[in-house]
C-alpha cells in the first residue's frame, strides 16, 4: 500500500473510531430516563363541589326525534321548513333541511334555537323585549324572530329548537314547540 493511502486509510478509520467514542459519550451523558409527568388532579371520591358541576345534555337520538317531530308537524301543513336543535352551548346537534326549504332557513332555524337556549324563553318573548332593549339584536348569532323554542330539564335551558321557513315566526315556532312537545313522550 502505499503511503498517502495508508495515511488516507488511517484518518477515515480514526475519524470513525472518534465518531463512534464521541456517540457513545453523548449517549450516557443523557438523563436515564425522562422525568415523570407531574400526576393530574383527580376529584374526590364523594364528588368535588366546589370545583365541578354537573350538566344536562340531550343525546343525539333524542335531539333528532326533536327535530323530525317538528318537520313533520310543518309538513302536516304544508310548510316547506328548516329545523335545528342546539345543545346548552349552542352547538348544532343536528339540523334537517325539508324538501324545497329555502336557502335562508338553515341558518335562521339555527340562530332561533341559539337565541331561544340562550335565553330560556320562546324567540317570539324575546323579540318583544327588542322594544325596551333594541341593541339585543346585536349580539352575535342571535335571531329575534318567532321560531325557536328552549328544551327545559327541572326548569333550566338544555337545548333549543329553531324553525324556519314557514310564512309567519307563530308557524315556526308552533312547529318548534311540537318538537319539543315530542321529548316528553
Amino acid at each position: 500500500m502505499k503511503t498517502r493511502t495508508r495515511v488516507l486509510t488511517g484518518t477515515a478509520v480514526a475519524v470513525a473510531l472518534g465518531a463512534g467514542a464521541l456517540g457513545a459519550v453523548s449517549a450516557n451523558a443523557a438523563p436515564a430516563s425522562a422525568p415523570a409527568a407531574a400526576p393530574a388532579a383527580v376529584a374526590k371520591k364523594d364528588g368535588d363541589k366546589k370545583n365541578f358541576t354537573t350538566t344536562t345534555h340531550l343525546t343525539i337520538d333524542a335531539a333528532t326525534r326533536a327535530a323530525q317531530a317538528a318537520l313533520d308537524a310543518a309538513e302536516q301543513e304544508n310548510q316547506k321548513v328548516t329545523v335545528a336543535v342546539v345543545d346548552r352551548n349552542g352547538n348544532t346537534i343536528v339540523t334537517l333541511r325539508g324538501d324545497g326549504a329555502g336557502p335562508q332557513s338553515y341558518e335562521s332555524a339555527q340562530r332561533k334555537a341559539y337565541t331561544a337556549v340562550s335565553w330560556n324563553a320562546p324567540t317570539s318573548v324575546l323579540a318583544g323585549r327588542l322594544a325596551q332593549a333594541p341593541n339585543l339584536k346585536d349580539i352575535p348569532g342571535t335571531l329575534f324572530l318567532g321560531g325557536g323554542t328552549p328544551v327545559q330539564a327541572d326548569g333550566a335551558p338544555v337545548a333549543g329548537v329553531g324553525v324556519a321557513g314557514a310564512p309567519s315566526g307563530d308557524l315556526d315556532e308552533k312547529f318548534a314547540k311540537a318538537g319539543v312537545d315530542a321529548l316528553a313522550k
